[in-house]
């Protein structure tokens, strides 16, 4: 497929730049597979919305304040963490990256510095922190910004309130720099409604990193390379998808990261099994879903690696349709806008 049939114009003004409040105030747009009315409801229509048996699967990543401003010397460098490597080393996109060399020195602070290990033809880099996990994160957050993505704009410094703001409330594992941003509609009210209408939770983990806003810039989409990024779905994580399965409830993938998490562990019947390690899976129209039966998904780029999953989750045209629908209605998109419940466009293979 070609990059282009993934575009579609989308005025500015729709894009959000702050998070409604309460979090489940959002609105919900409801795809449904086929030819069904696409639905206008809210985020707290949801309990209303599914079924008694189903399971709702969240990634509990913790956003890390990954965006750092340093100095090489008296040149500025902005830095953006996105993949751990080892104890105090990690991967980073630099601005500028130009002039930067392995073994100089970037300063944050008095105590906070880091050395330039490696450096790519693409400008990404290797930092080595010289510091444990806990000591680098406590660092992180005396002197790091929340990494938001670069269509929300921010005064230098940041805002305080995106550190609650960019953040689930059931993150628990840090190492994420991007949030997984359709858990961020939940509530306790919402979690309390879901439990009594007998939707059942369970928690996965993928950490973000901020491949996921890099733009796409081969026309072959086929030829795109995703960057790795760290999952772990639990033995107790697997053994609840199944028992869901084997009661008759449907898999709810909460945001595309639990979707590319499940579809990274399951096996080639479709089970989801126990598994941990690094996932580059691309999942684009023509790839097979089966693990979920519904996604719970915020609006997306055009172009991106996020609208071409949805694209395969629930059909090309019919998400064309169904943006057009929200864009005519006035829907907020993208990290801090309202959602969307696609149902799957093709049965699992399980249901075949």
């Amino acid at each position: 497929m070609r990059l282009a049939d993934f575009d579609f114009e989308l005025p500015r003004e729709l894009v959000a730049e702050r998070p409604v409040r309460p979090r489940d105030a959002a609105r919900l747009l409801v795809v449904p597979p086929g030819e069904g009315r696409f639905a206008d409801r809210g985020v707290r229509d949801l309990p209303a919305l599914l079924r008694p048996g189903d399971l709702l699967v969240l990634n509990d990543t913790r956003v890390i304040p990954a965006r750092l401003r340093g100095r090489r010397g008296d040149a500025a460098i902005e830095l953006t963490l996105h993949k751990a490597e080892a104890d105090g080393r990690w991967r980073a996109f630099a601005k500028p990256a130009k002039r930067l060399k392995p073994g100089q020195r970037i300063l944050f602070a008095a105590d906070f510095a880091a050395k330039v290990l490696e450096k790519d033809e693409g400008g990404e880099i290797v930092l080595d922190f010289g510091l444990d996990h806990a000591a680098l994160i406590a660092q992180l957050e005396r002197h790091g910004e929340m990494p938001l993505p670069p269509y929300i704009k921010r005064p230098k410094g940041g805002d305080a309130a995106d550190r609650a703001d960019y953040q689930t409330l059931y993150a628990a594992r840090e190492g994420a720099v991007a949030a997984p941003t359709a858990g961020l509609h939940f509530t306790p009210e919402l979690f309390a409604a879901l439990e009594a209408r007998g939707v059942g939770k369970s928690f996965v983990t993928l950490h973000v990193g901020a491949g996921t806003f890099l733009p796409v810039k081969t026309e072959d989409v086929s030829k795109h390379v995703m960057h790795a990024e760290w999952g772990e779905v639990s033995a107790a994580a697997a053994a609840a998808i199944a028992a869901a399965r084997a009661r008759g409830g449907r898999i709810v993938a909460v945001g595309t990261t639990s979707l590319r998490l499940l579809e990274s562990a399951a096996d080639a019947g479709g089970a989801v099994r126990a598994w941990a390690g690094e996932t580059r899976l691309f999942i684009t129209p023509g790839y097979r879903i089966r693990t979920a039966d519904m996604l719970l998904t915020n609006f997306h780029l055009p172009r991106s690696t996020l609208f071409m999953l949805v694209a395969a989750f629930a059909g090309l045209d019919r998400m064309k349709s169904a943006y057009a629908h929200a864009i005519a209605q006035r829907y907020r998109f993208f990290s801090y806008g309202d959602a969307c419940l696609l149902e799957r466009a093709i049965p699992l293979a399980s249901d075949a």
